[in-house]
């Protein structure tokens, strides 16, 4: 039997093909996005280093709708795309001082990658045959099948370094039919010779996907560095690198979605080890920091965390000081730290021949299920 299903909020992103005018119109709106933000952030630097007080959101809001006088071009875009910039600049601030995150740094125009953020009332933001309708715009085709489930929040308007447009959906009491019980649980150790090792012996191969296509890139951004930066060709090279480089990006998630979906489905309990894997990236070789990079470990743990809240399965999350590697699982002794070219190795308390990987994977399930009290 499927459990009951649970209502949570989804983004359901598309490709989407302005025509021209709706075209000039996304790059207007960028560009006022980005002048607001810059405007607002040294107005209210100017005004702290003056009266030694802040200008709050609702003071920006306030002086935007004046500004909007003097400047009448700033009515063209979506008005709500502009208090939404406002906003962003707004939690900018509260993650300095709350989260002692870095201060706000005005957005340049040279930035390949543009977005704006718009906000759905009045059922003004929908999905209809394949088109959606956004503010300002109208109808804007799209050549997907997959149409948004719930109420839709907002939606953000992005172009990526290579030109194409997205438009990702926000849609909250989205409904997840949750998938059956298998009474299965799995460990999962991560690894670059392999992305993955599972508890019950199986080894997940790494498609190097980076890796694969490194030569072409590199030739790609030889011949870029060869042209005169700024002209048409330029240009034309500048992008024969994006979509090389997307390309990468979709492969990666493409493998990404299908083994995180497989593993959700197929066990209850999934136990992983919580990686540092930015002082990973830090302190190794620069052959094994492309390496880390590649496989993305954050990336699958994301996906992990929210497919497993979506689908009623549960994740447990080990200490990343916890040395899988040096337990033996099958009498609990510890033999101490092993080089790294070591792959098998006998216990010498039980005389047990272990693979270091699998047995990694089990002390982790084992651990993992500790944590959960199973």
């Amino acid at each position: 039997m499927k459990g009951s299903d649970i209502m949570a909020e989804k983004a359901y992103k598309y490709r989407i093909y302005p025509n021209k005018q709706q075209e000039e119109l996304i790059q207007k709106t960028f560009g006022c996005c980005r002048f607001v933000y810059n405007y607002y952030l040294n107005k209210r630097k100017e005004y702290y280093e003056k009266d030694k007080a802040t200008f709050t959101y609702n003071m920006c809001s306030k002086d935007l709708t004046q500004l909007k006088k003097e400047l009448i071009w700033l009515k063209e875009p979506d008005k709500d795309s502009l208090q939404k910039s406002l906003k962003d600049l707004d939690i900018a601030y509260q993650k300095f001082f709350k989260e002692h995150s870095g201060y706000p740094k005005f957005k340049s125009k040279k930035d390949r990658h543009k977005s704006y953020r718009t906000s759905c009332t009045n059922n003004n933001i929908r999905f209809e045959n394949k088109h959606i309708k956004l503010p300002k715009l109208g109808l804007v085709k799209v050549r997907d099948k997959q149409i948004p489930q719930g109420r839709i929040l907002n939606a953000t308007i992005s172009q990526e370094s290579n030109g194409q447009y997205y438009c990702s959906l926000c849609c909250t009491d989205v409904e997840f039919v949750q998938y059956e019980k298998t009474s299965q649980n799995i460990g999962i150790d991560l690894g670059i010779v392999d992305f993955a090792i599972l508890s019950n012996g199986a080894k997940i191969e790494n498609p190097r996907f980076y890796e694969k296509s490194e030569r072409k890139l590199a030739k790609l951004q030889r011949e870029l560095s060869r042209k005169t930066i700024g002209s048409n060709r330029w240009n034309k090279a500048r992008i024969k690198v994006a979509k090389l480089q997307k390309h990468i990006s979709n492969q990666r998630n493409d493998f990404l979605h299908k083994l995180t979906t497989n593993i959700v489905k197929n066990f209850d309990v999934i136990c992983i080890e919580d990686l540092d894997v930015k002082s990973m990236r830090e302190t190794d070789s620069s052959l094994r920091n492309k390496r880390v990079g590649d496989v993305s470990w954050s990336e699958f743990r994301r996906m992990l965390t929210y497919k497993s809240q979506w689908y009623g399965k549960k994740l447990s999350v080990i200490d990343r000081y916890y040395p899988s590697s040096q337990v033996c699982h099958c009498c609990g002794h510890k033999d101490g730290k092993k080089d790294e070219n070591v792959r098998n190795w006998i216990c010498p308390e039980c005389h047990s021949e272990l693979d270091r990987d699998v047995n990694a994977a089990i002390n982790i399930l084992n651990e993992g299920l500790r944590i959960l009290n199973i």
